[in-house]
């Protein structure tokens, strides 16, 4: 999907994403658990969207290259990366035939994006090709939504965002498997002229812990960690347990030292 209209608001929507924090915690794990041995870290962050999080992550030190398969997402990340200046590279590539120079020492995917794909096997199409480009040693930190989430949190109902200049109606339908929800998005936003609308279509799929762990070991990545991905973000270093109502789970997979590329 290209999220054209989705794009445009986007960043606005998502104002409280708390990006910075985040990447603090995708820091802290890679300083815990990474193996690879390279002058500096090269970081590979898939749907990558409107650019926020691979800003997060340059601030940090690491050399980025940010991925998405959408040039309306891509053209914001590039005028967040005109007005910071980091030296971010940005390609426009679908995840599932991720192509790269040479091989990555750490790679994400965050806030669920993998939800949005299609099916499990594109999840693991995904996975293949990070474990092909991964330094052994590298690591690929992403997170899912759960089944919790979609059943009890996002299910059949509405969410409305009432902000300056843009109203938002985010209408959600569970589909018969308990793991598919139908996200219709409307927009309108304050023009010169009266209100404009534009709509979006958005799926997300979600799946047990089990079969997500199966698909990374499948793919020759081996699972290091899982943890809350949203639980306590104000202290990024401090880790909680998944549990029962976790809504978004953080994965830390692992390439492992001495295994050829699969």
């Amino acid at each position: 999907m290209d999220y054209m209209n989705f794009a445009a608001y986007y960043d606005t929507l998502m104002q409280d994403v708390q990006y910075d924090k985040r990447a603090a915690r995708v820091h802290f794990l890679v300083q815990q658990h990474l193996q690879t041995d390279t002058d500096g870290t090269l970081l590979t962050d898939l749907a990558c969207g409107s650019g926020s999080f691979s800003e997060a992550m340059a601030r940090l030190g690491y050399d980025v290259i940010g991925v998405d398969n959408s040039p309306a997402m891509l053209s914001c990340a590039m005028d967040k990366k005109m007005e910071s200046g980091l030296p971010i590279q940005y390609l426009c590539q679908d995840m599932r035939e991720l192509d790269m120079f040479g091989t990555i020492d750490v790679t994400t995917c965050m806030l669920d994006s993998l939800n949005h794909l299609p099916s499990l096997e594109d999840v693991q199409t995904v996975f293949d090709r990070v474990s092909l480009f991964a330094q052994p040693g590298g690591l690929f930190i992403f997170d899912m939504n759960t089944l919790y989430k979609h059943r009890e949190i996002l299910g059949n109902n509405a969410f409305f965002y009432d902000l300056e200049d843009l109203f938002c109606a985010w209408d959600n339908r569970l589909q018969e498997d308990q793991a598919t929800v139908d996200m219709q998005l409307t927009f309108f936003e304050r023009q010169e002229t009266g209100w404009e609308r534009s709509d979006e279509c958005i799926t997300e799929r979600a799946y047990p812990e089990e079969v997500i762990r199966r698909a990374l070991e499948q793919a020759g990545l081996h699972v290091l960690a899982v943890w809350d991905a949203d639980a306590g973000l104000d202290d990024p270093e401090t880790l909680h347990p998944v549990s029962e109502t976790t809504q978004r789970i953080l994965y830390v997979a692992g390439k492992p030292v001495g295994e050829e590329k699969t």
